[in-house]
This record gives C-alpha cells, sequence and structure tokens, in this order.
C-alpha cells in the first residue's frame, strides 16, 4: 500500500541567490514586506518630520524658511531631493495607514479567504500609490 501513495515533497535548504530571484511572491507578501519598509521609513525619518513641523509653524520667518528649503533647496541638499523625502514619507504614511487597516480588518473578521487576501492587497498596492502620487504631483505643484 505504501508504493501506492503519493510521494510526498522534499523539502531542502535555498540558496538565496539562487532561489529567490526564481520566486514569485503574491501580492499578501509584498504588502507585508512593504507594511515593514513603511514603518522603518517612518521611524527613520521622524527627525525630518520634527523639523517639518517644527520649521513650519514656529513664525512667518521660519514657514518661509520652510518653503526655501522645498523650492531652493537648504545647505547643500537641493530642493529636489527634500521633495523626493518628503514623497517618500507620504507614500510610507499611506501605505502603513492602509496596510494597518488591512491587518485590522482582518483581525476582526477571523474568516478571511485566500481571495480575499489577494484582492485586499491589491486594493492596498492601488490605493497607496494612487494616493501617493496624487499628493505627489501637488507636492511638485502639478496642480
Amino acid at each position: 500500500m505504501t508504493e501506492l501513495a503519493k510521494k510526498r515533497p522534499e523539502f531542502r535548504n535555498i540558496n538565496a541567490l539562487v532561489d529567490l530571484p526564481t520566486y514569485r511572491l503574491p501580492a499578501a507578501g509584498f504588502v507585508s514586506i512593504l507594511h515593514r519598509i513603511s514603518g522603518l521609513v517612518m521611524f527613520l525619518l521622524l527627525p525630518f518630520v520634527v523639523w517639518m513641523f517644527d520649521t513650519s509653524v514656529s513664525s512667518e520667518i521660519s514657514f518661509a524658511k520652510f518653503k526655501a528649503a522645498f523650492n531652493i533647496g537648504v545647505g547643500f541638499v537641493p530642493g529636489i531631493l527634500v521633495q523626493l523625502v518628503a514623497l517618500v514619507l507620504i507614500w510610507a504614511y499611506l501605505h502603513h495607514l492602509i496596510a494597518g487597516v488591512r491587518h485590522l480588518y482582518m483581525d476582526a473578521n477571523h474568516a478571511v479567504s485566500k481571495e480575499f487576501g489577494k484582492s485586499s492587497a491589491v486594493v492596498t498596492l492601488v490605493l497607496s500609490l494612487g494616493l501617493t502620487a496624487a499628493l505627489g504631483a501637488k507636492l511638485f505643484g502639478l496642480y
């Protein structure tokens, strides 16, 4: 009877340089990894957030310096780099927020299917990138 049994797959150690580039990560896996990355980005850019808040609300002169930092730069850092860092921060916040709401919904609703996991991951990616593009267009003065 053991001859008729289906052969079980063998598991082996993976070689990261060979196996990982060929592995297709599902959308939910990308969302999970990006959720962790966005949290790290927000944590690392916290001094930048504090600087932006402090500079923008201290006085009219400091607000003018804040606007100049985004337009012409501050010190040796060009303005486009300040805008790009702010865009990364916008993406990190939006993605972390939307993915966090997705995770909270899945935790509250215990009967989550594989199809819902995939579709909600795609919605999370589309919403976070779409909102980032819209706010990035505003940040770079396109409207």
